[in-house]
Formats: structure tokens, sequence, C-alpha cells
């Protein structure tokens, strides 16, 4: 975590720092079942299974220094000084926030970024704290009080200074080798191509089953782990923005609004904003509710769970 004044979160720590290591643990068995099948042909899979890591690497570096930029085009935003008044006195109004929100925390401001959206929302992105973007729509600046638009700024933030981009990038290095894997057993000539002998083909047959269910397995493994570890950093956020605001009844509120108000769109316009329920304040397809696997796939908690927390942080603050 970086060196502010947002609340160190040990449960936020312990639980990176088991997901990495049981990542690595997959990451290091799926590699050594790889060299296993490479050695079965004659070292033809490692090949394959280098390139899928050093694609994923570059993928991953890629999405890692760019993620500013990609997810403010996919949001349709633009970055934004005090004094732009392309959208009336939000952009004033915004900064004014932000700089708040800096002082108490004791961080770099990051930019700001508008989206003219319907979606009442707001998300924050960035490698780093000195290459990190605050982006708030138009609806949710128009439909929240400053008061609850604070709390989810500090929330925001608060990912900003977990580094939270970071790690969860990094987590997702292996779901990117095992989803390049599947594409490569189905594609590559290495597994079905033209012009083996009988016996060749059936190993090549066996090979493909192997790799495709390896590749399978250790894709879902990973990706179950990070939507966990997605779900926990929402609730680490909630918890260190409304404790250093002090307000987490004012949080509290902006969560039922915006929840509300989202349920409101066409599922049309959800779908096309999807795309950005890691980054977003609250889901665009809405909150998972219910004893249904739906929370196992879920980016964020549930809304009940999020209520609940910060009625914890509010009973901490008043026994202070």
């Amino acid at each position: 975590m970086a060196r502010t004044r947002y609340a160190p979160d040990r449960g936020l720590t312990a639980r990176m720092t088991a997901t990495m290591f049981l990542l690595g643990l997959v990451f290091v068995a799926f590699i050594a079942l790889i060299i296993g099948i490479g050695a079965a042909t004659h070292g033809s899979t490692a090949v394959i299974a280098l390139f899928a890591i050093v694609l994923g690497g570059g993928m991953l570096i890629g999405s890692l220094f760019y993620s500013d930029k990609i997810a403010l085009a996919t949001a349709g935003a633009r970055v934004v000084t005090p004094d732009d008044l392309s959208f009336g006195s939000m952009a004033r109004d915004i900064h004014g926030i932000v700089d708040r929100i800096c002082a108490l925390a004791d961080m770099p401001k990051p930019r700001v970024a508008i989206a003219d959206s319907p979606m009442p929302n707001a998300f924050a992105t960035g490698r780093n704290a000195d290459h990190a973007v605050i982006c708030v729509t138009t609806s949710i600046y128009n439909k929240l009080t400053p008061e609850e638009l604070e709390g989810v700024l500090a929330h925001e933030m608060s990912h900003v200074a977990h580094k939270d981009v970071q790690v969860m990038t990094i987590a997702s290095f292996l779901a990117i080798i095992a989803g390049l894997m599947i594409r490569m057993a189905f594609y590559s000539e290495l597994f079905g191509g033209g012009g083996r002998r009988s016996g060749n083909d059936q190993n090549a047959a066996v090979m493909i089953f192997v790799i495709m269910a390896a590749s399978i397995v250790v894709y879902a493994i990973s990706f179950l782990l990070i939507r966990l570890l997605s779900r926990y950093r929402e609730l680490a956020a909630d918890r260190s923005g409304a404790l250093l605001t002090g307000q987490p009844s004012a949080l509290k509120s902006a969560l039922i609004k915006v929840t509300g108000d989202i349920a409101k769109i066409p599922q049309k316009d959800l779908r096309t904003a999807e795309s950005l329920n890691a980054f977003y304040f609250a889901p665009a397809m809405g909150f998972s509710s219910g004893a249904s696997l739906s929370k196992l796939f879920s980016t964020h908690p549930s809304l009940e769970r999020r209520l609940a927390e910060l009625d914890k942080v509010q009973r901490q603050l008043s026994q202070r």
C-alpha cells in the first residue's frame, strides 16, 4: 500500500498475499505439467507454452501501462482541468472534492476525467498514484449530494492507495496464459496438423485433451480467485474511504442511490458498459443477490454486504 493516511487494511493485505500465493502454486503446477508434456512431445509443447507466456506477459505489461487510456476510451471520458466549462461547474466541483480527499489522505492528486453518460458511476485507474485518473460520469454528479460524491471518490482513491490496479493486473496473468493455451490447443498445427503417422496422430489427440483440460481448470481456478479478491477489495475501499471521510452514512446513501438508478437503465445500455465492471464503483449489471452461483462470478459484493460493512464502520467511529 502507498504511504497515505488511508487506514491500512490487514485483511486486504492477507487476502492479496494468499490469492497471489495460490495463483503462484497453480502457475508452477501448470508449467510443470506443460514441461512434462513437452518432454513427451520432444519439446514442441514447451515452445508453444513459452510463446504463450511471452505473449501473455506483453499483454499484461500493455494492460498495466495503458490501463488509464483504455478505460477512459472505453467510457468515452476525457480529462478536464478545474477551469473546463464544458460541463458547467462540474469540473471545478469534482476537482475541489478530489483536492480535499488528497489533503486528507496526503497523496498525489490524480487527473480528473468526466464521462457524459446516463449511468451513475465512477472509477479510478492507472498503474500507480503518479499516473492515476479518477473518472466521474455526469449522471452520478447530478444525482448525488457533495457529501455522497465525496464518499464515492474517497472509495475510488482508496483503490489507488492500495495499488489495486497493479495487483489485479498481475493476478490476471495466469488466466491470460491459460486462455492463450486453450486457443493454441485449438489452432496450433502441433495438435492435429496433417502429415503425421497414425501413432503420432493418436499421441497428439491425447496431448490436446490434456492441454485443454488443464488450461480450462487453471483458467477457472484463477478466474474465481481473482473475482474473490475483487469483491474484497471493494469492501476494503468502502471501509477505508468511509474511515477517511468519517461519513460512512454518506457512502451508504450513495450506494443505495446508484444501485437503484442503475437498475432502471435498459439492459442493452448496461451491457455496453459491462466491460468496465471491475473498475466501476457499482457494477453495470447490478449487484448479485440471493444464494446463487452469480455471486461467485461477481466483481462486487452484494449491496446488502456492503451496507452491513459500512454499518460496522459507523459503530467503530461512534466508539472513538
